[in-house]
């Protein structure tokens, strides 16, 4: 009896240790994928936050929540969607990596070039546009709020795709069930980490306020250095937002596009990277400027064709 007891236990051990070595291959595989999706993360929080643009402040974290949830969802859906086609269909992986690339140059392209040649209304506006974001400020109606949701959600499909094919790629674990606990991991902090810095960033003007009602006076003077600072920090998320979505969609494409037999964009990006004698950094930089010039052209060349399509369906330029 004692020796069967003894024998339980010593089992109870090894299943211990077992369950301990797979968390430690969950928790470093999810590190590791975490790192390598960085480029998709920033972007995500440099988007996000313009969905709550124009919201009371009341709603703006109740709407973040909302979009919180969503993207949990997505991510959930994805997960288990692409466990099955690592299963059955592998094959199809890189020609999804070339299709969110695209999406994601495209984005950005249409960013710069709105910035290189806004449209007419836009730029005549003035001050009767600053009135009418008043405006929708004060006008806001629960059936916008849903649209901004489901805008935000949407988008938050697109990245979150990108993040677990990224993060699929980067685990180098054999079995199903590290590879899926893996993913969910990577899939949870991902969430917590956008959302929680977009929930930050949209309420940064609150604590402003705050400590400018404080009684010491450089508090007061830090409280309004950071309302005034806030507008520049939006823009400056949006230019970073930008970047990273040329940059990590034109590496997506890049590599992707090798997989799938056109090389000779990877080629060629490789043998300007590999002719660089310099520091690690300055070859990560110009890998780096090498994939945001690809994407922009790549998402130039989507924006020109998607034009050309809208002007042959109305029968009129396209602004």
């Amino acid at each position: 009896m004692s020796a069967s007891f003894f024998a339980l236990l010593d089992d109870i051990a090894v299943l211990a240790r077992a369950a301990a070595a797979s968390i430690d291959d969950v928790v470093a595989g999810a590190a590791k994928a975490s790192a390598k999706t960085a480029g998709v993360v920033i972007d995500d929080a440099a988007v996000s936050p313009q969905y709550v643009q124009g919201l009371s402040p009341k709603r703006e974290l109740p709407v973040v929540w909302k979009i919180t949830r969503g993207s949990l969802v997505n991510k959930a859906v994805i997960i288990v969607a692409i466990m099955l086609l690592s299963a059955w269909a592998p094959w199809i992986f890189p020609w999804l990596l070339v299709a969110g690339g695209t999406y994601l140059a495209y984005e950005g392209a249409e960013k710069v070039w709105h910035w290189i040649r806004p449209a007419p209304a836009a730029a005549a506006g003035g001050h009767r546009d600053a009135e009418a974001a008043v405006a929708q400020v004060v006008e806001r109606t629960a059936v916008d709020e849903r649209q901004m949701v489901a805008s935000a959600v949407r988008t938050d499909l697109v990245l979150s795709i990108e993040i677990m094919l990224i993060s699929l790629a980067n685990i180098e674990a054999a079995s199903w069930g590290i590879r899926l606990a893996t993913l969910a991991v990577v899939g949870i902090i991902m969430t917590v980490a956008v959302y929680g810095t977009v929930a930050l960033l949209i309420r940064m003007d609150d604590v402003g306020f705050w400590l400018m009602r404080r009684p010491a006076r450089w508090i007061k003077s830090l409280g309004a250095g950071l309302v005034k600072a806030m507008p520049a920090v939006f823009r400056c998320l949006t230019i970073i937002g930008t970047l990273a979505m040329l940059w990590v969609g034109g590496h997506l494409l890049l590599v992707n596009l090798a997989e799938v037999g056109a090389t000779l964009p990877h080629s060629l990006a490789d043998a300007v990277v590999q002719a660089i004698r310099g520091p690690g950094a300055l070859v990560w930089l110009v890998d780096s400027l090498l994939s945001a010039v690809f994407g922009l052209l790549w998402g130039s060349a989507v924006v020109g064709l998607l034009a050309c399509v809208a002007r042959l369906r109305t029968g009129r330029p396209t602004p």
